[in-house]
């Protein structure tokens, strides 16, 4: 039963980096598109391509950490109580990020829609960096079993959690330029696409250079993920190779369509390598999955809403993306039918 929790926390994970990692690294391109009069297209394409689905894709990390507090509440105390400074610092900046969002869309005054898209661009960076640092001190055994805490400092503040946050950020934007790429194609606007064409030829590029400079980081900081990603793990290292170099090559050929299904199964796999790297541990080296498990009841319990959950709420996730990539939500493409009768 623990296995079965365990695995379920695992594709939580991998659905949050793939479709919240995809909204955090649009606020990415979002910082750097440029003034108000040079980066509202890019903006503009943006805002239309998350509007509809960015609430959404939080579900998965309200889950993701729902499963680890029920099925897994000796690592979930030493997590939170370890790391607490990035994981404040993170839910601050999804409640800035996702307000600054909704603002920006309803102020008039252009100082105004300044300041909120600000909060939202700037947040969209440090949240994904504080992730990333938290996972850094997972993997590198700084968080010690017992729901006790451990430094509240030097466990994301270290060689493996600034090389998690940094990859994290490239990843995110990576991810996000690719769907754009789409976004754009299907919006018409060519020259948009190409924009957001070129910029992710360019991050996947920095994301394969700070993925090879990462394994010195690990093999010197890290050395039992390091042992991991290299044996364990090497299968979904090498898939997550090949599907980034599978994306990069389409984006150059302009075959956005299936580069961003590709570039998904690249942020997917590389983080199950992380979690093939450390099983059977939750925390390296001090807390298996057996150990930190909840007792059978209370995971078979979970499990169970699980499987209601996926049952009633994946069609209507389905519509929902389906419909966004149609352009038939409000807003995208339909028209207010009682304001036009």
């Amino acid at each position: 039963m623990s296995t079965a929790a365990a695995v379920v926390l695992f594709i939580g994970i991998m659905a949050y980096a793939v479709f919240g990692g995809a909204d955090f690294g649009a606020g990415f391109w979002d910082l750097i598109a440029g003034g108000a009069e040079r980066g509202a297209r890019p903006r503009a394409v943006i805002e239309h391509a998350i509007g509809p689905v960015w609430e959404a894709n939080h579900v998965w990390l309200i889950f993701t950490w729902v499963v680890l507090w029920t099925c897994f509440p000796e690592a979930y105390a030493s997590i939170t109580l370890t790391v607490f400074v990035p994981l404040s610092i993170a839910a601050f900046g999804i409640v800035l990020r996702g307000s600054g969002f909704a603002f920006r869309k309803t102020v008039t005054k252009t100082s105004s829609k300044r300041n909120f898209g600000a909060a939202f661009a700037s947040s969209s960076v440090i949240v994904p960096y504080c992730m990333g640092a938290v996972v850094g001190a997972i993997a590198s055994g700084r968080i010690p079993a017992g729901g006790v805490a451990g430094d509240p400092w030097s466990s994301w503040v270290n060689p493996t959690s600034i090389l998690g946050g940094v990859m994290a950020v490239v990843m995110v934007a990576y991810l996000a330029s690719v769907y754009l790429t789409w976004d754009a194609h299907r919006l018409g606007d060519d020259d948009m696409a190409e924009y957001f064409r070129k910029r992710a030829i360019i991050a996947a590029v920095v994301a394969g250079v700070v993925a090879f400079a990462g394994i010195f980081v690990l093999h010197h900081d890290a050395p039992f993920l390091y042992s991991g990603l290299t044996s364990r793990g090497l299968p979904a290292v090498i898939v997550s190779a090949l599907c980034g170099l599978g994306s990069l090559a389409l984006l150059m050929r302009h075959a956005a369509r299936w580069a961003r299904v590709l570039a998904a199964g690249a942020v997917a796999t590389i983080v199950l390598g992380w979690g093939m790297a450390q099983w059977d541990y939750v925390l390296p080296q001090s807390l298996t999955v057996a150990q930190a498990a909840a007792p059978s009841g209370t995971i078979t319990a979970v499990l169970i809403a699980t499987a209601i959950a996926v049952i009633v709420l994946g069609p209507s996730f389905a519509l929902l993306y389906t419909l966004d990539q149609r352009s038939l939500l409000p807003g995208e493409g339909v028209h207010d039918q009682a304001s036009t009768s």
